[in-house]
């Protein structure tokens, strides 16, 4: 690269340059001494005053340039401008310009005037030789280099010219090439060192941005040597690994440096052995990327690259944040974010795991528990209160089932327990019933208390016979049979309840069919009055005699609809069945029909009894609706509403089951109940237990200070109907003591039976 002028050299190199000017002095105090002493010999030689006064003026020269040495030194060099250095490089050339000229004077005074060999050839050859000295010391300035080479030849070869001598004026010429030579070896010298300047400079600065590179990058930086040492460590890397000052690692052993690092992160002090394999495994290229755990809250991603030459780069990073996250999201998958208690699929890979360490001769046990009834929680309290029982049923069931049992949270309201036992069944099945029994009881929930029941399903058995695919399925089944059996029991699973099972999935698809073929029939449970004289209302009750079973308890049947969600299927074909029935029966006698809760939740119902009215013709006040309690409790509002246009529309509204709640008496003012029909459990034993009557003698002075009337189920003896009679209980019974359920034709015989008998009793009177 050629220099153009000093204007278009960076400030930085114009200012080494310059400063090359003001540098070696000693060489240039040796040859000002020099000078001196030539040009003294010379004027001992030759007697010729004129180089006394070049002496005087040497003097001056080295005085004037020894000031401007001492000023350069002195200056701050940071500071100076392009402007300022020119002046600096000026106040040099006057220094070093007068003295070449100074040479070049004497030696042309010496050729054209002293004529004494001697002075030509100590002032010639003194000149050349600083001529040669501008080379060395004054590449940096090329005016200097140009002054100086002028000032000290052009005489010189004025001097020839002056002798007029055909070989001096020859020898004059030959200067030329000299001159320019000298001239073209400075500048050489200068663009070289420019060059080199401007290498060593843009070197310097990709060095340094390197350097801020690689310690500003996020990630740590090992490159290591074939022998495994440290050629080149990151600031970020020292500060992961707490080693220290990055400059004193150079050159060290990995391991030994990160054994040093290790003291400060593990408690034993030594790099643990997992680590130590990882990282030989990643340097000798086994592994490309690995994960280490560094410790407990440190986690470093490293992974290596391998050079032709054995240089291998290692590349870490902090990935703490990352492996956290990752960590909280497969909580999330694994635990149910209520209550923090495993799911089904991580329960399962928690018991499988724990399989594995035990004998297969020991026993182990899975309990599914279900929260009874939390349908109701939800709807009556709010989703709110029901997550919040289902977090205090989590932590009792943890403590309960103690540290060495696995909890998990199956869904909704289901949980899962799984116990372990050496041999011996009869231990772990009790410890499943202690636990299921240690559930049970009051949980608080936002300063309410709720009594909480759980129907559980269990399995017991040997670790050999266990299949963790059917465990689920065998447990569901025992679950299953608990809850038919009555709610808040625990049942273990046998070989026989798949079969029942079987059978009762079986008879809910024979059930739908029966329903959607209207196969089902209404039977009536008359309804007369206290001395058995008439018959007022008939109770409809719904029956499925199966083709191959026979008759099905009612029980089971209005279950299984239940459980299928048919139950109002059923309803509406018995409302349509008794409305017809009622119809072609005496003007005086009503139908009386039962409505469960899950018809009262719309009112779709109201429809339902609409139309089953215009298609039958039957006179709204004969028919009779009855509800029970549990009617009420989920939605109160709608229930009432939808009561107050059935009475509305001349319907008898009837509350059944009267008594065997805790709110019964509350839905007496609040309800537009016409009829309460007081439970059979009042009747039972109201001969033998004076206390009992005394209660449905209450029961019923209270139904009458409302203007309610009252039917009393469940009347089975003459002793009983007795009693009621003579202390005027009753507006109708309903019991075996006058008849059981009868087809809808044989309603009209009884009635008629009953006045035939009633007539003759009138004849003979």
């Amino acid at each position: 690269m050629r220099i153009q002028s000093p204007n278009a050299v960076p400030t930085d190199v114009y200012l080494s340059f310059v400063s090359s000017l003001f540098g070696n002095r000693q060489t240039l105090f040796t040859g000002m001494i020099v000078h001196i002493l030539t040009y003294a010999a010379v004027y001992a030689k030759t007697g010729d005053h004129f180089y006394v006064n070049l002496t005087a003026v040497f003097v001056a020269v080295c005085i004037f340039r020894i000031y401007w040495f001492q000023k350069f030194d002195a200056v701050s060099k940071s500071g100076l401008t392009h402007r300022e250095i020119g002046i600096w490089e000026n106040r040099y050339l006057w220094g070093g310009v007068t003295t070449t000229a100074i040479l070049g004077i004497g030696s042309a005074y010496a050729i054209a005037f002293a004529r004494d060999q001697f002075a030509i050839l100590a002032c010639v050859a003194v000149t050349l030789a600083s001529m040669v000295s501008v080379v060395g010391r004054n590449y940096g300035s090329s005016k200097a280099v140009n002054l100086q080479t002028l000032t000290a030849c052009l005489p010189i070869m004025v001097g020839f010219a002056l002798v007029s001598d055909p070989f001096m004026v020859a020898f004059a010429g030959l200067l030329i090439p000299f001159l320019l030579t000298t001239r073209m070896m400075a500048n050489g010298v200068r663009e070289f060192l420019y060059n080199n300047v401007i290498a060593s400079r843009e070197k310097a600065e990709l060095v340094d941005r390197f350097d801020m590179a690689l310690n500003n990058m996020p990630h740590g930086l090992f490159m290591l040597d074939a022998n495994n040492r440290i050629l080149v460590v990151n600031r970020k890397a020292c500060e992961l690994l707490k080693l220290g000052d990055q400059e004193r690692l150079k050159d060290c052993d990995l391991e030994l440096v990160l054994r040093y690092g290790a003291r400060h992160t593990f408690i034993d002090g030594s790099l643990p052995t997992l680590i130590q394999r990882q990282l030989a495994q990643l340097v000798d290229g086994t592994l490309s990327r690995t994960l280490i755990q560094y410790a407990d809250d440190l986690f470093l991603e490293f992974s290596a690259s391998r050079r032709p030459d054995g240089v291998v780069v290692l590349i870490f990073e902090d990935v703490t944040a990352r492996v956290r996250a990752e960590r909280r999201v497969l909580h999330m998958v694994r635990y149910n974010a209520l209550n923090g208690l495993p799911n089904r699929e991580y329960f399962a890979e928690l018991v499988q795991e724990r399989l594995q360490a035990l004998p297969p001769a020991q026993s182990i046990g899975l309990l599914v528990l279900d929260v009874d009834e939390f349908k109701h929680v939800n709807d009556m309290k709010g989703h709110v209160a029901g997550d919040r029982l289902l977090f205090e049923i989590a932590q009792r069931l943890e403590d309960v089932a103690g540290y060495e049992a696995i909890v998990g949270h199956l869904m909704g309201d289901q949980f899962v327990v799984f116990l372990s036992q050496p041999p011996g069944q009869q231990g772990l099945e009790q410890a499943i019933r202690t636990l299921h029994a240690s559930m049970r009881g009051q949980y608080d929930v936002f300063e309410s208390q709720m009594r909480i029941s759980f129907s559980a399903g269990a399995l017991v058995t040997p670790i050999s016979q266990l299949r963790m695919e059917e465990w689920q399925i065998k447990v569901d089944l025992a679950l299953f049979e608990a809850k038919f059996k009555a709610k808040g029991s625990c049942a273990f699973f046998e070989q026989e309840m798949d079969a029942r099972y079987i059978d009762h999935q079986r008879l809910k698809v024979e059930l739908r069919d029966a329903v959607e073929a209207g196969a089902l029939s209404v039977l009536y449970q008359p309804m007369y009055t206290p001395d058995g004289s008439r018959v007022e209302c008939c109770e409809a009750l719904s029956r499925w005699i199966h083709p191959e079973r026979g008759a099905i308890p009612p029980g089971s049947f209005i279950q299984l609809a239940e459980e299928m969600g048919i139950v109002s299927d059923i309803t509406q074909l018995v409302i349509r069945q008794a409305c017809r029935d009622c119809a072609s029966w005496a003007a005086d006698i009503s139908v009386s029909i039962n409505l469960s809760v899950h018809d009262l939740r719309n009112d779709r119902i109201v429809g339902v009894v609409e139309e089953a009215l215009a298609e039958s013709g039957l006179d709204p006040a004969r028919l009779h609706l009855e509800i029970t309690e549990s009617c009420l409790v989920e939605e109160p509002a709608t229930v009432n509403s939808i009561l107050t246009r059935f009475r509305n529309r001349g319907i008898t509204i009837a509350l059944d089951d009267f008594g065997t709640g805790f709110s019964s008496l509350s839905y007496l003012d609040t309800l537009p109940v016409d009829i309460v029909k007081i439970d059979r459990s009042f009747v039972r034993n109201i001969c033998e237990d004076t206390r009992r009557l005394k209660l449905l003698r209450g029961t019923v002075n209270l139904t009458r200070e409302l203007g309610l009337g009252i039917t009393i189920e469940g009347v089975e003896t003459e002793d009983q109907l007795e009693l009621i009679n003579r202390y005027r209980c009753a507006d109708l019974i309903q019991g075996y003591v006058f008849s059981v359920a009868v087809p809808a034709s044989q309603v009209t015989i009884l009635a008629e039976e009953q006045a035939r008998r009633l007539d003759l009793t009138a004849h003979r009177a």
